[in-house]
């Protein structure tokens, strides 16, 4: 646990710019999602929830990569993206599972970036609930 404590910040950075890069997804939608799901949407309604959900998804990257700068915010960055990415995992497993082929590697990816940043958070909790003489 130690070593992740020490390395969140390039954890962080690196898993930010890859969630930054559905930002393509606001550019470009039809072609993202293609790519992301085999399938695409068409329409205005279509354009504006897609890229929404885009920015919404650059949004959680950019925080992670602000939160790998900015050690007061990471438990609030960290909880916020681990939610974001869990509901994403659910709604394919739910209800997407057609998807599943195209999204697998997503899944994994989010899969275990939640699990480092649930287990960061659990051994910052432990160490705040140390006392402050066994803490150093």
């Amino acid at each position: 646990m130690n070593w992740l404590v020490r390395h969140i910040k390039w954890v962080m950075l690196i898993s930010g710019v890859l969630t930054c890069t559905m930002l393509y997804a606001a550019v470009a939608p039809s072609a993202a999602l293609e790519f992301m799901f085999g399938e695409s949407l068409q329409g205005p309604l279509a354009e504006i929830i897609v890229r929404n959900w885009a920015a919404l998804i650059g949004i959680v990257g950019a925080m992670l990569i602000y939160g790998a700068f900015s050690a007061s915010s990471r438990v609030l960055v960290l909880t916020v993206a681990c939610i974001s990415k869990a509901v994403y995992i659910g709604l394919i497993l739910g209800i997407g599972t057609q998807y599943l082929a195209k999204t697998g590697i997503s899944i994994v990816f989010d899969s275990v970036l939640i699990a480092i940043f649930c287990a960061y958070l659990l051994a910052v909790s432990r160490d705040q609930s140390l006392p402050a003489i066994k803490r150093g």
